[in-house]
């Protein structure tokens, strides 16, 4: 397993991890596999990008977009090392891989890792240019219950197979398609279970 920032010894500017998703809400489980990745993963910084609608999920129990960037930045808090953004709401992007090219034209020096958990490994083959985003960026990807078997039977984690990275030699400075699954500990925080929970509250 990857200790300390030994990925920062090659070299270059800055690493910055890419959490994107909805954060509805945000919780413990996005600061957990943040916290990793920061501490154990050689990632400087981490940008929560807060998705104005996920084009794969329903908007039916969506909250309102200002409300979850409020609790992102709440979550975030003390976390000097964690940005919340809302670029996607401002520069009108809908996918991924619109959001990955603008951060790389904007930011030419950076070099960006997408973070992902294994849900979304076992999904990726969905998402609008999924071959483009991993021929464009680093993805380290963060093992999740029930998730760990689906994703990497998936389509895209089989297809990616060869350009997998071992947790003790990752370098996230080689030229992509570079894949990394991330076994540790677990959190089973979901936002779904939280706003079944939150239904459940008397008003």
């Amino acid at each position: 397993m990857a200790t300390g920032r030994c990925v920062n010894s090659h070299g270059g500017g800055r690493i910055i991890g890419l959490l994107g998703g909805s954060f509805n809400p945000a919780h413990g489980g996005h600061l957990h596999i943040t916290q990793y990745a920061l501490h154990r993963l050689g990632i400087d910084e981490v940008w929560w990008l807060v998705s104005p609608k996920n084009p794969l999920k329903s908007t039916q129990s969506l909250a309102d977009y200002e409300d979850r960037l409020a609790g992102a930045k709440t979550m975030a808090a003390g976390h000097r090392h964690i940005r919340v953004s809302d670029l996607e709401k401002q520069e009108g992007l809908r996918y991924s891989y619109q959001t990955i090219a603008l951060l790389k034209r904007r930011y030419p020096a950076v070099q960006f890792v997408w973070l992902m958990g294994a849900d979304n490994l076992a999904q990726f083959h969905r998402w609008r240019r999924w071959r483009q985003i991993l021929a464009t960026i680093p993805i380290a990807v963060f093992d999740r219950a029930p998730y760990s078997h689906t994703a990497l039977r998936s389509q895209a984690a089989t297809g990616a197979r060869k350009f997998l990275m071992k947790d003790n030699a990752l370098n996230w400075r080689k030229p992509p398609p570079l894949l990394a699954f991330i076994h540790l500990r677990r959190d089973a925080t979901s936002s779904t279970d939280i706003r079944k929970h939150l239904e459940k509250l008397p008003i």
